[in-house]
């Protein structure tokens, strides 16, 4: 299999990601022809621009498998990429326990983070843009060089990290509830709304991010507390996950790319008017501001 990657933050590549229909694990019998493919992917591109629940697909198609789940979101990403979007980088979804329980779910997934779902720390967001917005807390990571393959392991990862961070993510589900089967969030993008990074330091080699403890804070009120292990033992772990994933598919990392490898915590509800900012001992802080 050729490998290709997505385009680094700030580039445009709209041959990225590869024609996935002509990968073998899109040829197993009973998967989704390809204008389904499409129409299921117009479907929640226009949930979310309406911000009006759907249906979730698993109902509608049982049939549904995660490898079409993926090239539904694909083929969501791509319409994007048309419009203007940019490739800003991935995130990794349904790492923790707490956030598996709560969707319904025993694995992780992942999406893709475009250009236009970045704020900056400190931003006001506007809860009218969301269907069932939630947000979460992360370690993130700024990939320092191309990164890809199905061998990583943590060593490989952390010498191809150039930076880590804080991150909120703002989820959102196209569904209208967040009880849902893999396939379904794969499909959303794996929920992907909004990422707010915070500022970023080196990653040096005395940094233990499994130990990092996160708090975090709404209103200035502790509601979390949970350390950087919640995340797949380690949020480097989650990252070594992602890169083998997207190698299945022929994809990887580049430099550049923004990694939110996952929250620490169950996803906590988003209202008008909370400040929400996530801190740790050695990681600068990040918030935002609801309205």
């Amino acid at each position: 299999m050729t490998t290709s990657h997505p385009p680094a933050a700030g580039e445009r590549d709209a041959s990225w990601p590869p024609v996935l229909g002509a990968l073998a694990v899109f040829t197993s019998p009973g998967r989704l022809q390809d204008a389904g493919m499409a129409a299921a992917a117009d479907d929640l591109l226009a949930a979310e621009r309406s911000r009006t629940a759907l249906e979730h697909l698993t109902r509608r198609r049982p049939e549904l498998t995660l490898d079409d789940a993926y090239r539904i979101q694909w083929t969501n990403v791509q319409q994007r990429l048309a419009h203007g979007a940019r490739i800003a980088g991935h995130k990794v979804g349904l790492t923790s326990l707490a956030m598996q329980q709560q969707i319904g779910v025993d694995q992780p997934d992942s999406g893709v983070l475009l250009d236009d779902m970045l704020l900056p720390s400190g931003s006001t967001l506007h809860l009218d843009q969301f269907v069932m917005p939630r947000v979460e807390a992360e370690i993130a990571f700024r990939i320092g060089a191309d990164l890809h393959g199905p061998h990583v392991d943590t060593h490989t990862v952390r010498a191809s990290v150039g930076e880590v961070l804080l991150a909120l993510e703002v989820i959102d589900t196209r569904y209208g509830d967040w009880r849902m089967t893999l396939q379904d969030s794969v499909a959303d993008n794996a929920a992907a709304a909004r990422a707010v990074p915070g500022p970023a330091i080196a990653l040096h080699s005395g940094l233990d991010l499994g130990s990092e403890e996160i708090t975090v804070r709404v209103d200035g009120e502790v509601v979390v507390r949970a350390p950087g292990s919640a995340v797949q033992g380690g949020p480097l772990n989650s990252v070594v996950w992602l890169v083998r994933q997207l190698d299945r598919y022929g994809a990887g990392l580049r430099r550049g790319d923004l990694v939110l490898a996952g929250a620490v915590h169950a996803s906590l509800p988003l209202q008008a008017g909370s400040r929400i900012e996530a801190s740790s001992p050695r990681l600068p802080s990040v918030s935002v501001e609801a309205v």
